[in-house]
C-alpha cells in the first residue's frame, strides 16, 4: 500500500471514470491514471424505471477492470459513489449490493446536492473567482446539478432531472430529431428551470460547467475556431457559439452528428438534449461566458479524499495565478530573484507603452506570467532553454489561465531569446493573427527586459519611459554603471523595434 495515492469512482447514468492520484512532496497532486466507459447505465430507465440487464453487465465490467487498475497502484484509499440512476432505479439497491460482492467494492448513493458540493470543489481547485457571481454546472446523464456563489462563498445548491440520457430519452423520439420533440425539451428545461429558481435571481458573470456535454461543447467549438492548445481545461466559450453549434446539430441526424469534429460519435445521440439544456441555462442566468471544468466530481471526491486523510491541507482562501506561476517557476528551479527583476522593468515598459497603445489588463498579466516563467527551460537543459520554456509552459497545468492564455504565454516566453518570429515557428503560426501581434508585442518587451538584468544582479532598479512619433525611449536608473545592461538592451531590443515599429534608443543615468 503506497500513502500518499488515493483513487475515486464515479458511476454516471452515462459514464463510469476512475482517477488515481498520487500526493507530492510540495503538497499538490499528480493524476496518474484516468479511465473512462461509456456504460449507459441510464439507458432505457426513463421507460422502465430500472437498470437494464446489458447496462447492468457492461458496468459491472468496467468496474472490476477498474477496481483491477487502482489495486495495482496501491492505494491508501479509495471512494466509489453512484449518482443519479442507481438513486433513480428501482433496482439500484441491488446493483450496488452486485457490485460489492462480485467485486468487492463498497460503493455510495449520493444526493444530488453532494454532487454539486464535489463539483464544487473541483472548479475551487482550478479557477481565480475572488468577487465574482458565478454558477457551477454539472451535467450528466440523468441530473443538472446547479450552485450560485460569490467568490468562495455558495449561495444555493439545486439538483434538477435534466441530464442528457434522461431527456434524450424522454423526448426525442426520431433521428432526425423532430422539431416538435425539440421545442417540447426546450419547453421542459425552460419550465424546469423557473420552478427551481422561483423569486427574484442576480444574473451571473459566467458559467463554470463540468460533465461530457460540457467538454463536448468545447472540443467542438475549439475545432469550429480552428484552435490547438492541447487541452480544453479552463478553455471558455461564449454564448453566441453555443445558439450557433446547437443550431448546427439540430440540422443534423445521428450519422451526421457522428462526423461533427471534436465530438465523440459515443455522445452523438444525446449530445442535442445536452446543448440545449446549456443554451437555456446561459439564457436563464444572462451568461454571456462558460468556462471548462474538464476534472468534475472525481477530482471532487479526490479532493475531499486528500483532506480527510490528511494528505492535503484544509481548504483556504482561493489561490491567486500570481502564486501558481511563482510556485511553478519555484518547482523548476527557475533564479527567483532575475525573474522578478526582467517581470518589475517589463511592467513598466509596458504601461508607458499601454497609454497608447491600450494593450489592456489581461496582456500585462499574460505579460508579467511570462516574465516570471521566462527561464523554466533551463530546468531541462540551456541549451535551447527558451523552447524548453515554451513546452513546459503549455503543457504546465498553472491555476487561473486559459488554454488560449498559456498558450500565449508559452509563446512569449519562447522569444525572449534566440530567434525572432518566423513562417516556419508552428505554434507561432497556429495562433489567431491578433495573437500573433499580441506575442510579438509582449515577447517585444520581455526580450528587451530580460537584456536589461543582463548580469543578474538587478542593477537597474528602474526604468523611465518617453514614446515618440518614432522613437521609444528608455531611460536606466541604475545604482552604479550599466554599460552591460546598456549592451544587454541593445541587442534585445530587435523584437520590440519590429512589433511596434519604433527606433529604440536607451540611455543610462545613475539613481541619486
Amino acid at each position: 500500500m503506497t500513502r500518499n495515492r488515493l483513487a475515486a469512482i464515479d458511476i454516471g447514468t452515462n459514464s463510469i471514470r476512475c482517477i488515481v492520484v498520487e500526493v507530492t512532496n510540495t503538497g499538490k497532486f499528480r493524476v496518474l491514471d484516468d479511465e473512462k466507459a461509456t456504460v449507459r447505465l441510464g439507458e432505457g430507465l426513463a421507460a422502465s424505471g430500472k437498470i437494464g440487464s446489458a447496462a447492468w453487465d457492461r458496468a459491472l465490467a468496467a468496474l472490476s477492470r477498474m477496481k483491477k487498475i487502482v489495486d495495482g497502484y496501491g492505494v491508501k484509499a479509495m471512494e466509489a459513489v453512484a449518482t443519479s440512476a442507481v438513486r433513480k432505479a428501482a433496482n439500484g439497491s441491488d446493483f450496488i449490493a452486485a457490485i460489492a460482492e462480485r467485486i468487492g467494492l463498497r460503493v455510495a448513493v449520493i444526493g444530488g446536492e453532494e454532487e454539486a458540493e464535489l463539483a464544487a470543489l473541483s472548479v475551487r481547485n482550478h479557477f481565480d473567482l475572488e468577487g465574482v457571481r458565478y454558477a457551477m454546472i454539472d451535467i450528466g446523464g440523468g441530473s443538472l446539478e446547479v450552485v450560485t456563489a460569490l467568490g468562495s462563498h455558495i449561495e444555493e445548491i439545486y439538483s434538477l432531472e435534466l441530464g442528457a440520457v434522461f431527456l434524450t430519452d424522454t423526448f426525442i423520439t426520431g433521428d432526425p430529431a423532430k422539431r416538435t420533440d425539440l421545442q417540447k425539451l426546450r419547453k421542459h428545461v425552460r419550465e424546469a428551470l423557473k420552478a427551481a429558481f422561483a423569486g427574484e435571481r442576480a444574473p451571473v458573470q459566467c458559467l463554470v460547467g463540468s460533465g461530457g456535454t460540457i467538454t463536448s461543447i468545447a472540443a467542438m467549438v475549439m475545432a469550429m475556431r480552428k484552435e490547438e492548445y492541447g487541452s480544453i481545461h479552463r478553455y471558455e466559450v461564449l454564448r453566441s457559439e453555443v445558439v450557433h453549434l446547437l443550431a448546427m446539430l439540430e440540422r443534423k441526424d445521428l450519422k451526421g452528428r457522428r462526423e461533427v469534429p471534436g465530438l465523440n460519435p459515443d455522445r452523438a445521440d444525446i449530445i442535442l438534449a445536452g446543448v440545449t439544456v446549456v443554451d437555456e441555462l446561459m439564457r436563464f442566468f444572462d451568461a454571456n461566458l462558460l468556462r471548462v471544468n474538464e476534472r468534475g466530481i472525481r477530482e471532487g471526491l479526490i479532493l475531499r479524499g486528500l483532506r480527510t486523510h490528511g494528505l492535503l491541507p484544509p481548504a483556504g482562501e482561493p489561490g491567486s495565478w500570481r502564486t501558481a506561476v511563482l510556485d511553478f517557476a519555484r518547482s523548476c528551479h527557475a533564479d527567483e530573484e532575475h525573474a522578478l527583476q526582467v517581470a518589475k522593468l517589463a511592467l513598466m515598459m509596458f504601461d508607458a507603452l499601454d497609454s497608447v497603445y491600450r494593450l489592456g489588463e489581461e496582456s500585462r498579466r499574460l505579460l508579467e506570467a511570462a516574465a516570471l516563467l521566462h527561464d523554466v527551460g533551463y530546468f531541462i537543459s540551456y541549451s535551447s532553454h527558451h523552447k524548453h520554456s515554451y513546452h513546459l509552459i503549455r503543457h504546465g497545468d498553472i491555476f487561473g489561465f486559459t488554454p488560449r492564455e498559456r498558450e500565449l504565454i508559452a509563446n512569449i516566453a519562447r522569444y525572449h531569446r534566440k530567434a525572432l518570429p518566423k513562417k516556419k515557428h508552428e505554434p507561432y503560426q497556429r495562433l489567431a493573427e491578433p495573437d500573433r501581434l499580441l506575442v510579438s508585442r509582449l515577447g517585444g518587451i520581455l526580450r528587451l527586459a530580460d537584456g536589461l538584468d543582463r548580469r543578474r544582479n538587478s542593477q537597474v532598479s528602474g526604468v523611465n519611459c518617453s514614446l515618440g512619433e518614432g522613437t521609444f525611449i528608455v531611460t536606466l536608473q541604475s545604482c552604479g554603471e550599466a554599460s552591460v545592461e546598456l549592451f544587454g538592451g541593445k541587442l534585445k531590443g530587435d523584437l520590440f523595434e519590429e512589433a511596434f515599429r519604433k527606433k529604440l534608443l536607451l540611455a543610462a543615468e545613475q539613481a541619486g
